[in-house]
């Protein structure tokens, strides 16, 4: 059945109406294409056989659940991250994660805490893979959760690789969570992404949960643009300043390794040569 067809409901009880509702929403999904990522309502609705009005209530409902996204410049469409949320078989292709694995294995082992590999879904970070410590105590997270307090180790990543105009709109709109937050201190934290981005790694020690510490890294694919983060979760009591060093060590070496698993480009440091 196409998805232009609407079949009569023969049952009194709208399951078939239903099923032709599920039907033009996976033929919506299934119109984006690695070729063709970015579409309009009226390129989809040429493509489904569908009016526009129907296409744009779709598209509505599956942007609040972050399954699809839209493009800030051109305004058009395209698969959102939300998906990984419910969808094991895409977490499991994701090359990101595929290539991350081994490395977050044998950084857990190195550091004896937990490593994720996080990605960014457009306003917070989102947890694709992990690793779990050994420790009996220990800091884990859910996969497909959503992280976004601007004091999280791999937001102040991402943020770090954003234009000083979207991460001042993100913060004032509540996209990202800053309490008390004032012009002063919009300034403060941008001077912290600035030091994340120098340095190659951001620290987050205690400011988001006061019994946790976390530290994170990002990772660049073959254009030098930042796909991701590697994230080491610790209790916080396990960690001191030294060892805060040593862990964002770590952390950043791991990300580095995947980058280059990707085959993908370190940027340029501000005093010029590749992130060591």
């Amino acid at each position: 059945m196409s998805a232009t067809e609407e079949p009569t409901d023969t049952t009194g009880n709208g399951d078939t109406k239903g099923a032709s509702v599920i039907v033009n929403a996976i033929a919506v999904l299934r119109s984006f294409s690695a070729d063709e990522p970015l579409l309009g309502v009226t390129e989809i609705a040429n493509r489904v056989g569908l009016h526009k009005s129907t296409v744009s209530r779709i598209l509505a409902t599956f942007e609040q659940e972050h399954l699809v996204e839209r493009d800030p410049e051109t305004r058009r469409f395209r698969l959102g991250l939300g998906l990984i949320a419910v969808a094991g078989p895409l977490l499991a292709e994701l090359e990101e994660r595929r290539v991350a694995y081994p490395v977050l294995l044998e950084l857990t082992e190195q550091t004896g805490e937990t490593s994720a590999l996080m990605v960014w879904n457009d306003s917070a970070s989102m947890c694709v893979e992990q690793i779990a410590s050994r420790h009996q105590i220990k800091h884990t997270t859910p996969l497909g959760a959503r992280y976004n307090d601007a004091m999280s180790a791999s937001v102040q990543v991402f943020l770090a690789a954003e234009p000083v105009e979207r991460v001042g709109a993100l913060l004032r709109s509540g996209g990202i969570t800053y309490p008390g937050l004032d012009d002063a201190g919009l300034d403060g934290y941008q001077v912290r992404l600035k030091e994340v981005a120098r340095r190659g790694w951001a620290i987050n020690y205690g400011e988001s949960s006061i019994d946790e510490v976390g530290v994170a890294a990002p990772v660049f694919d073959h254009r030098g643009d930042i796909v991701a983060a590697v994230l080491i979760p610790a209790p916080r009591f396990r960690v001191s300043e030294d060892r805060l060093q040593s862990l964002g060590e770590a952390c950043a070496a791991a990300a580095r390794r995947v980058t280059t698993r990707l085959g993908g480009r370190l940027p340029e440091n501000p005093d010029g040569g590749k992130q060591r």
